[in-house]
């Protein structure tokens, strides 16, 4: 399926200034996240311009490029092309001796070090919520086999966190992460919770003292202990000679890392632990409000300047402490609900037909839990759902935080993350944070409406007027009026018309970008499909965008792949903003050439035929240009 995103793929990196200039990049849920060479050289207007592309933003020093859910697809391409990255120390000099800033290093290595276990703690968590629906509905009782060993599937990974935390942080710190899970294995050993059961004093050597403290579930403890093992590790890679190196720096590694981790890091740790689960405590007793209400209502803003990834390892650490999170997922779930809520009811209220595609499967994204879609498409752009969202998202927070609502596991924080709430052999805090959803969306959704009777009116007046003028531009009428239009569309190119399901590409078969025709070209010419205006010409100038005088939107994509020849065979012979007529010639493209590399079979799309009714398309096989080969009807 990656392959379907080659072409998405190598814009963004053409526009980042190119794999030269990437030191580094993962991915997330929705957002790649590059660290630059040099951030001047990546052209962040035109990457926001993109088609495929919802946002750019740079925040905690990564540069950040919104994607969606398929992120990953993109990501995979993207690998492909940039291949194997330069190593900690030739990074380093790359920057050139650029600093970030103490609050960038924290938030950057938190996301960082926290990010690769999300998917072990969501489905750890999920398997939590399935064995708490068992015992509720008394399929399963607790002094059951089936209960120990579901409880053992799910427990592994938070029993085990250290290790999962070692192996990441050091991906993160560019150390040795094998070297890292086995320091953390030496923390979590049978013997040292032994030693910790006795309560006898231990003592190294019979000098140095080990303070007796468990690590099981730990979160602090391990983080220091990888941070310090990080430089012990590169000391001793360049003072070792490299004819022992392989023997001696993973020795020496254990042997200073578990004298360390036994005597003073995992102990500073433990201590830091333990005052955070007094924290959480006190929280949870004198103000089990506030976490809920400031993460419900200002998750968006912490979304947008990478805050958020600094507090949500609060509630994991808040979990290995007392078993729940307060602090984090209640609120993060009533913001999530409100943002869908509102997109949805941008999606009825608006009369913009794109901005109404984005809002519905952005509002379809948030209530799953991925909001970036829904922040960056819709709710910042029109500002007024965000403000709905916010206030609706701290209403829900509000009650969930006075009600002590709190989640049991770790997970997605959409619609499904209720289940994540059962436990404690009760259904108290499942059916509470239903009620807080509730709220969060009946106020979002109530002021989104209430504010879009203003907001949306005055959008739509400037719609209008900004469709008149354009209009009134094309056809040269100084009063403003359209001609009427039989929505017929006449063929750009001599050739085979096909079925757009026999095209080839996933992409283009499945409609994701509208509908239309296929066509096997004859001849390396592009004809204008009806009267119109220049809304596009690809930089590669393989494709060009036209906009009818009635507001149909095409675009001619000639070729597959095609985007990879940057520009090579193909000569527009117009420009955007180009006013032209039927049959007009757009382009001239060398087929032979074009067809030596990649099919030529173009796509004739009308990219916004979700504002019509009906489409059709009326004539298939070997077609002259301006012949009628499709109809759209409002």
């Amino acid at each position: 399926m990656s392959k379907e995103y080659t072409g998405l793929a190598q814009e963004i990196l053409q526009k980042i200034g190119g794999k030269e200039n990437v030191l580094d990049v993962y991915h997330c849920q929705t957002r790649l996240r590059f660290q630059l060479a040099d951030e001047q050289k990546a052209d962040q207007a035109r990457l926001d311009a993109m088609d495929g592309v919802a946002k750019v933003l740079i925040s905690g020093g990564v540069f950040q490029v919104v994607i969606g859910t398929h992120v990953k697809y993109v990501y995979e391409e993207l690998e492909k092309l940039i291949g194997p990255r330069k190593d900690a120390g030739e990074t380093k000099a790359a920057q050139n001796g650029k600093k970030k800033n103490p609050a960038e290093v924290v938030i950057d290595f938190v996301s960082g070090t926290f990010q690769l276990i999300i998917p072990a703690l969501s489905g750890a968590g999920m398997v939590k919520a399935l064995l708490a629906l068992l015992v509720v509905f008394k399929l399963i009782n607790t002094s059951s086999q089936t209960y120990y060993l579901l409880n053992m599937f799910a427990d592994g990974v938070f029993y085990y966190l250290p290790i999962l935390l070692a192996v990441s942080e050091a991906q993160k710190l560019k150390c040795n992460s094998i070297l890292a899970a086995g320091v953390a294995a030496i923390m979590l050993h049978p013997n040292w919770a032994a030693l910790v059961a006795a309560g006898e004093p231990v003592h190294f050597f019979g000098v140095i003292p080990f303070t007796l403290a468990g690590y099981t579930g730990s979160v602090i403890p391990i983080i220091l202990v990888i941070l310090v093992q990080a430089y012990v590790e590169r000391w001793l890679d360049r003072c070792i000679p490299k004819s022992v190196k392989l023997v001696f720096v993973p020795m020496l590694t254990f042997l200073i890392m578990g004298t360390l981790a036994f005597s003073v890091l995992g102990p500073i740790g433990s201590i830091l632990g333990d005052g955070l689960a007094v924290f959480f405590t006190f929280l949870s007793t004198n103000a089990s409000w506030a976490p809920a209400v400031v993460i419900g209502g200002f998750l968006p803003l912490m979304v947008m300047f990478g805050l958020h990834n600094g507090v949500a390892p609060l509630g994991v650490m808040q979990m290995a402490d007392l078993g729940y999170d307060s602090i984090f997922g209640p609120g993060c779930v009533c913001s999530n609900i409100a943002q869908g809520v509102a997109c949805l009811v941008v999606f009825l209220r608006t009369k913009d037909a794109k901005m109404k595609q984005i809002a519905g499967s952005a509002g379809i994204t948030g209530l799953m839990g991925i909001t970036e879609p829904a922040l960056y498409g819709v709710t910042l752009p029109k500002k007024y759902p965000l403000a709905a969202a916010m206030i609706g998202g701290g209403c829900g927070g509000l009650y969930a935080g006075l009600t002590q609502t709190h989640r049991f596991a770790t997970g997605s924080s959409g619609l499904p993350a209720v289940l994540l709430y059962i436990g404690d052999n009760s259904m108290t805090c499942f059916y509470n944070i239903q009620i807080a959803l509730v709220i969060s969306a009946v106020v979002s959704a109530v002021l989104t409406y209430v504010f879009s009777l203003k907001f949306e009116k005055g959008a739509e007046s400037v719609i209008m007027e900004k469709k008149e003028k354009s209009d009134a531009a094309i056809l040269g009428k100084e009063s403003g009026k359209t001609e009427q239009a039989d929505g017929r569309i006449y063929n750009p190119i001599k050739g085979e018309v096909i079925a757009l399901e026999e095209i080839g590409d996933g992409v283009f078969s499945a409609g994701a970008l509208g509908q239309g025709c296929g066509i096997r070209p004859e001849e390396g010419k592009v004809f204008a499909p009806f009267d119109g205006e220049i809304i596009l010409v690809a930089d590669t100038k393989h494709a060009i965008g036209i906009k009818s005088l009635d507001g149909v939107e095409t675009m001619i994509h000639v070729g597959l792949e095609t985007v990879e020849l940057n520009g090579e065979g193909f000569d527009p012979v117009v420009k955007t903003g180009d006013r032209v007529t039927k049959g007009q010639l757009l382009m001239n493209f060398d087929l032979q050439k074009i067809g030596e590399k990649y099919p030529t079979v173009t796509a004739f799309l009308i990219t916004n035929s979700f504002d019509y009714q009906s489409f059709e398309l009326k004539k298939k096989g070997m077609r002259q240009t301006e012949e009628w080969i499709m109809q759209v009807e409002k």
